[in-house]
């Protein structure tokens, strides 16, 4: 079915004006009908039926049913908010409010008590079922509407007028953003305080645009109504959120707290933001920690006014609210508390409005809007009913209600605009599902359909940012990181919004640094550390780690601590004595916890040297330079073996998992020991976990060693420790070469090119595997199986090269460090955007940190 163009609301009071009284469906649309009239006319001419039965604008009945119910029983809260909303919708849709007796399975005690004291009140819905209509002539403008309740007031004779006509409505073309940022852009650019009056914004009052309309306007010093309610007002969120928090236990974090700590005005830095509260010794949050520790000893009235003795505000609102639930003189538990946040979050406290301005008109709850300038934003699933699932619903009529109810806000206004986005927060965005039943197109998102795309252009060229000059360069970035680089390789603008978002300090963090100041003390002072001083440092992790953990889990982080500990010890025992004297001395990398605690300097030539190597382009920090050759990485992570090393090293392209941290401290090293083979352990120290508690630990489990040697691989291949990988292998390929010698294996492979290629299929059907099989062959004794041992021969090197870095992998980091750095400073220099995909492609998302603030698709065009 097409969409249906909508009567002109000047159409309808023509068709109208004759009548005594015209009802319709939509208290909006009644307004505008008697904003029409031209004549003057005794009475009420247009209007709901609701508001013609109550004599008065019609009042939220369920949430005075509820304060009623609640005032004369003792059941609980949640089954009477529960039952009112059930009783008042079967009446509505069957039009007698005993009518939810006759369902068994929905009648309890409260819902029995809800309707013997329903049935007193003077309710909106008692007055339309007992009301009769006076009126000489009457109008009923959109009858289909109407629910069954309201139409027991309609006469016998009426005239029925449609709100359609037969015609064909040409929707507007959709005006797609690339965020909802820019949308309420495109909104402020339109409308200022004068316009204000002629313009409203349609939307879902619970979507992100609700909430960044309404600050865009008070920014702007636009007025608008119909927007925040009762509990949207902060400082009723802020004492609702600290309430709870009382109640949450040892374990609630800065974030949790960090709304009413902004709207306090406290300052506590985002990066204590994964930190527990109550074990956060900082002074800004102090008052709230001992406001949490006495909560449970006052009344809700006391609360209240300790809140506004603190921020300044006025509560009244909220005090008047408390005492008609009788909650003002109640002490505080976690029961009334959860009820107090029940209702709220159930029902909307009338607030008293100033009518000017933007009208905000919620997409669910409204049906016509009188404005000449409408905004349609976002339009998306959220604008989608869903159709109460009851027995006394027909879902069929009520999805034609929705239908229409939907046609009609489209059309609303002399102008509308249909603001949407066709990604949010990296996501498709759904079309509401309406549009599935009207329109032919097939789609699957809004630039499917007839639509203008709206793309900030970088560059300055027509539409898109403004750019204002400003003096100074930006700064050139000459080194990069492992971890920047990593960041930068699976998503740049994951990379700029690191630079540019602060973020929380994070237990891994937290717990890798606390080891590897434990690992520079120990290489300097093995003496200072005996058992006792272990039990000491095990004391001093946990108390720096406490904000970060759960009280119950101190048991588990002790013993992981001192397995972490005493693996490290072990570790390190082995390998001494260490040789500091090819090493310039250091002046030590930072704070040391340990070096503080035990008052030990720590100052060694081997742990912790920092390097910059504005050649390579390259920074980071070597743990331990265990030998002259040999460098080490201390890691609490999971172990990865030697070939995961080197494929996460890759560059053409980049792998998954980028990892550049053994690369690129190669490249550094190689630069100080030119032409010498080198090696780069990681030491990851809690691998063996488990097998301590079991009593089957081996340290050489920890390790992962990978080897440089400063040659191609292809030279490689001819050495004596390419020959001796041929003798530790499999069986045949032993046995052959054992046969051969290395001699003539030497010989052999002297006037041979290794392919380049690492499929194993296509190095059997080499040149290289064909010549080099032959020779071998020619060069060996029958009681060989020469070719299967030249087949393994070939997997083995192959596997070899995949486990191990050679000259052209380490130029190839360096020249691809190099090409990085030229984009990223284009990018900070503005000549070109931080793009989504990095040089390996799509970024694995899982390891993306801003994931939310990264759109993809058009926002890359």
């Amino acid at each position: 079915m097409p969409i249906q163009r909508a009567k002109p609301v000047e159409t309808l009071y023509d068709e109208v004006a004759g009548y005594d009284l015209v009802l319709t469906p939509d208290a909006p649309l009644a307004s505008a009908i008697n904003r029409r009239l031209d004549v003057p006319h005794f009475g009420t001419f247009a209007t709901t039926p609701r508001r013609l039965a109550a004599g008065r604008k019609e009042r939220a009945e369920d949430r005075s049913a509820f304060l009623e119910v609640v005032d004369r029983t003792d059941h609980d809260w949640k089954s009477i908010s529960y039952a009112v909303g059930n009783t008042l919708q079967c009446w509505e849709h069957q039009g007698s409010i005993e009518s939810i007796l006759t369902y068994d399975a929905y009648v309890d005690d409260a819902t029995e008590a809800v309707v013997e004291i329903m049935a007193e009140l003077r309710s909106t819905s008692r007055r339309l079922t007992e009301y009769t209509i006076e009126a000489d002539s009457v109008a009923v403008v959109g009858e289909d509407q109407l629910t069954e309740l309201e139409r027991s007031i309609l006469p016998d004779e009426y005239d029925r007028f449609d709100l359609f006509t037969d015609d064909k409505f040409e929707y507007p073309s959709f005006n797609v953003f690339e965020s909802s940022a820019d949308i309420v852009d495109a909104i402020l650019d339109t409308v200022d305080a004068e316009t204000a009056d002629d313009v409203a914004v349609v939307l879902d009052s619970n979507s992100r645009y609700s909430s960044l309309v309404e600050s865009a306007f008070a920014a702007a010093d636009v007025p608008y109504y119909g927007g925040p309610g009762f509990v949207d007002d902060p400082h009723h969120r802020s004492l609702l959120c600290l309430c709870r928090t009382a109640f949450r236990g040892s374990e609630t974090l800065v974030s949790d707290v960090r709304p009413a700590l902004t709207q306090m005005g406290v300052d506590v830095d985002i990066t204590h933001d994964d930190k527990r509260l109550h074990a956060l010794d900082v002074p800004e949050t102090e008052w709230i920690r001992a406001f949490c520790s006495t909560l449970e000893s006052q009344t809700f009235d006391e609360c209240l006014a300790e809140y506004e003795s603190r921020t300044g505000a006025s509560l009244d609102l909220f005090r008047d609210e408390l005492a008609q639930l009788g909650l003002a003189e109640t002490r505080i538990d976690e029961r009334r508390l959860d009820e107090l946040a029940y209702y709220l979050q159930a029902y909307e406290v009338p607030v008293d409005r100033e009518n000017e301005g933007v009208l905000l008109a919620d997409a669910k709850s409204s049906g016509y809007v009188d404005r000449p300038v409408v905004f349609h934003v976002g339009l998306d699933e959220a604008w989608t009913h869903t159709a109460p699932k009851r027995p006394w619903v027909d879902t069929e009529t009520q999805f034609e209600r929705y239908i229409q109810q939907f046609q009609l806000l489209l059309q609303s206004g002399v102008e509308q605009y249909y603001l949407v986005q066709d990604t949010a927060g990296g996501q498709p965005v759904t079309p509401c599902l309406y549009f599935g039943e009207l329109l032919d197109e097939e789609y699957e998102r809004f630039s499917d359909l007839q639509s203008v795309s709206h793309t900030r252009t970088f560059d300055g060229v027509g539409e898109g940012f403004e750019k204002e000059p400003v003096d100074g360069d930006a700064e050139t970035v000459r080194n990069v990181s492992n971890s920047s680089l990593t960041t930068y390789v699976n998503c740049p603008r994951d990379y700029f919004f690191d630079r540019l978002v602060d973020g929380p300090d994070r237990d891994y963090f937290k717990e890798g640094n606390l080891f590897h100041d434990f690992a520079e003390f120990y290489v300097t002072h093995p003496d200072v550390v005996d058992d006792a001083a272990i039990d000491e440092v095990v004391d001093l992790m946990l108390e720096e780690a406490t904000p970060y953990f759960a009280t119950s889990d101190q048991p588990l982080r002790e013993r992981t601590y001192r397995i972490g500990l005493e693996t490290i010890v072990e570790y390190l025992d082995d390998q001494r004595p260490f040789r500091d004297d090819f090493l310039t001395p250091s002046s030590g990398w930072g704070e040391n916890v340990f070096a503080e605690y035990f008052d030990r300097p720590v100052d060694s030539p081997i742990t912790e040297r920092w390097f910059e190597n504005g050649a390579l382009g390259m920074k980071g920090k070597i743990d331990l330079v265990s030998d002259p050759a040999h460098l080490l990485d201390f890691k609490s992570g999971s172990k990865k073996s030697r070939r995961n090393v080197i494929e996460n090293a890759a560059v053409d392209p980049p792998g998954d998992t980028p990892d550049f941290q053994a690369a690129m401290y190669l490249c550094h090293y190689r630069t100080e020991r030119p032409d010498e083979p080198l090696e780069f352990t990681f030491f990851h120290f809690l691998e063996t976990l488990d097998d301590v508690v079991t009593g089957d630990h081996d340290v050489a489990d920890t390790l992962t060693t990978v080897s440089y040697y400063p040659w191609t691989f292809d030279e490689h291949v001819g050495t004596r420790d390419a020959f001796d990988v041929l003798l530790d292998g499999y069986n045949d390929c032993v046995a052959t070469f054992e046969d051969l010698g290395y001699e003539a294996y030497a010989a052999i492979v002297e006037r041979l090119s290794f392919p380049e290629t690492t499929e194993k299929d296509e190095l059997r059907d080499s040149s290289f595997a064909t010549e080099f099989t032959n020779a071998v062959v020619e060069r060996t004794s029958d009681s060989v199986d020469a070719e299967k041992g030249c087949d393994q021969a070939i997997r083995a090197l192959n596997g070899h090269r995949q486990k191990t870095f050679f000259e052209e992998d380490l130029d190839a980091l360096e020249d691809f460090v190099a090409g990085r750095i030229d984009e990223l400073n284009r990018h900070r220099a503005g000549e070109e955007r931080f793009p989504v995909e990095g040089p390996g492609g799509e970024p694995n998302y899982r390891r993306v940190d801003h994931r939310d603030c990264i759109l993809e698709g058009a926002s890359d065009e």
